[in-house]
């Protein structure tokens, strides 16, 4: 892809949520630009949660994408 990815944003305070800001092309209408935005979920020092969402023409955010990440801990118990 061509496009540059260049995201701003900002963590809650209570430091839980981090929200992305970006712009880039719009996968359903070639040629156009969308808005969208990650959320990442810091549910514990071994889970994370990440959310993609893109803003539509009726000025609702739209959520395409989940992931889910865990730490794998080593067998000795190490992180």
């Amino acid at each position: 892809m061509t496009n540059l990815w260049v995201y701003d944003g900002e963590l809650d305070k209570d430091e839980r949520l981090l929200t992305l800001n970006t712009e880039g092309p719009d996968f359903t209408q070639p040629g156009k630009t969308c808005k969208y935005k990650d959320v990442i979920e810091f549910k514990s020092h071994d889970q994370r949660v990440l959310s993609s969402h893109a803003l539509c023409d009726d000025g609702q955010w739209r959520q395409f994408m989940t992931a889910n990440y865990r730490r794998k801990h080593s067998a000795c118990g190490c992180a």
